[in-house]
């Protein structure tokens, strides 16, 4: 078991490499670490990844804000549905099987691996084509009040998935901002680092008087990650964000298939 626990929280490191480097989608990989490697049921996995990716994002939030690439009226659109879908989310986990929320995850995986290599091809397009000049601040927030139902409507279903089986859900947050927001790709991604934050906490609530977790392993995982989200955000700047991003698809694509033929 102490090589699998050395094993986990080096993975841990990697998640955070991910996220830093990326910007997002390497929160996906925490439940699997956490389930097959670290050992703990799903039951039990699915919260303990809501604190990890809560944290993680709530650290990345900071960055953005500080930056200014968050979008608050965007946030307050998405943050109501994302809220209750994350409970209502959570909820349905608490009730379904641990081999039904397993099922479901990999399918999730498998379509975070499409979303993310298919912002390697329209991400440069979607800012430089559609947006020659860049528009200001306040013009990006009135063009994502077009789109407010649909926006609210991912919202809700992107919480509930939260809820269900502990994913961030940037990997849908930040391609709906792009293309139904209006905003830009750093300012997608600043603002759903914020959704993600929120869709946790309430996930991790309704979680938390079903289920007893060790705070330690949490707080060991998430500061290995906090490493790693450091360290890759400096090396973002000297690698081709594109590329990883198409690689770590990939990856994504066949851990979504072995989860699937993993099973419980």
């Amino acid at each position: 078991m102490a090589p699998l626990i050395g094993l986990g929280y080096s993975l841990a490191l990697l998640i955070g490499l991910s996220l830093g480097l990326l910007g997002g989608g390497g929160s996906i990989l925490t439940v699997p670490v956490l389930h097959y490697v670290l050992g703990y049921g799903m039951k039990t996995a699915v919260p303990m990844s809501l604190v990890v990716v809560g944290l993680t994002s709530a650290l990345g939030a900071i960055a953005h804000w500080r930056n200014g690439t968050i979008s608050l009226r965007t946030a307050l659109a998405f943050g109501p549905p994302a809220i209750v879908g994350a409970v209502l989310g959570a909820e349905l986990g608490i009730r379904v099987s641990a081999e039904l929320q397993l099922i479901t995850f990999a399918v999730i995986m498998l379509a975070a691996a499409v979303s993310m290599y298919g912002q390697g091809l329209w991400a440069p397009r979607a800012v430089t084509a559609t947006m020659p000049v860049p528009p200001s601040p306040a013009e990006l927030d009135r063009r994502s009040g077009r789109k407010l139902p649909f926006i609210t409507l991912i919202g809700a279903g992107v919480g509930l998935l939260t809820g269900f089986v502990g994913v961030g859900g940037g990997f849908l947050y930040v391609p709906a901002l792009v293309l139904l927001g209006g905003l830009s790709m750093k300012r997608a991604v600043g603002t759903s680092l914020i959704l993600i934050l929120l869709s946790c906490v309430a996930g991790f609530l309704r979680y938390k008087g079903s289920v007893t977790l060790d705070p330690r392993p949490i707080a060991l995982f998430t500061a290995i990650a906090f490493v790693g989200v450091a360290a890759g955000s400096q090396l973002a700047r000297r690698v081709s964000a594109q590329g990883l991003r198409k690689g770590f698809a990939g990856f994504l694509l066949v851990m979504g298939a072995l989860v699937l033929l993993l099973g419980h």
